[in-house]
């Protein structure tokens, strides 16, 4: 299993031999640290902490986990087997190859606060017969009988900058030079958006 934290450029297509046009994502992914491998006896399950974005000075508790590798910014950890990694190793792009399918998860882009045909897609009312000022409204949200409101009641509110993952994206294309990878399809946040990208064999948990 390969996994890789990278950022989010933009969307572009390529085309294929054939002259099919693919619509691709495009995901700069600088080379990752290893900056800590856990283990089910000393943790109580099996990890791989990664870490990407050096920097020249960090907190002295982040200075000291990383003391004697680079001193990475962002980390993320996968469950995952380490297999062969090790603390210090080096993860590139290359750890992918083109046609591989990938699930990558993101932030989706902010919204601010919305309504409920935006949020929920409530379809709205009558704007005819009657109706003054009520088009976009929710409509009732509890019952006399009922007496309160229920939890997850599907209301207004804020939308947007929820973990969302795509799952089953295949890799397009693999660039060693740039360190960019093109994922077929789109995928959740914004531009420069922190994205982790893991190959899909199997059902594991992602930890931020």
């Amino acid at each position: 299993m390969a996994f890789i934290i990278g950022r989010k450029i933009e969307m572009t297509q390529k085309f294929k031999d054939d002259g099919t046009v693919v619509p691709v994502t495009l995901i700069l992914a600088e080379p990752n640290v290893v900056t800590q491998v856990k283990s089910e006896e000393a943790d109580g399950y099996k990890a791989v902490q990664i870490g990407t974005e050096v920097r020249d000075a960090l907190s002295k508790p982040r200075t000291g986990h990383l003391k004697d590798i680079p001193l990475v910014s962002l980390l993320r950890e996968f469950r995952a087997s380490p297999g062969e990694l090790k603390r210090g190793d080096a993860i590139t792009v290359e750890a992918f190859a083109p046609g591989v399918h990938v699930d990558v998860v993101g932030i989706s882009k902010g919204r601010g606060y919305a309504g409920v045909m935006k949020r929920h897609h409530f379809h709205g009312k009558k704007a005819t017969h009657g109706t003054k000022d009520q088009e976009r409204m929710p409509g009732s949200i509890a019952s006399q009988r009922q007496g309160k409101v229920i939890k997850g009641q599907r209301m207004s509110g804020h939308m947007g900058t929820d973990r969302v993952t795509v799952k089953n994206l295949e890799v397009i294309s693999v660039d060693p030079q740039t360190n960019v990878i093109a994922l077929k399809g789109a995928i959740p946040g914004a531009r420069g958006g922190l994205v982790m990208i893991k190959t899909r064999t199997g059902n594991t948990v992602w930890q931020v």
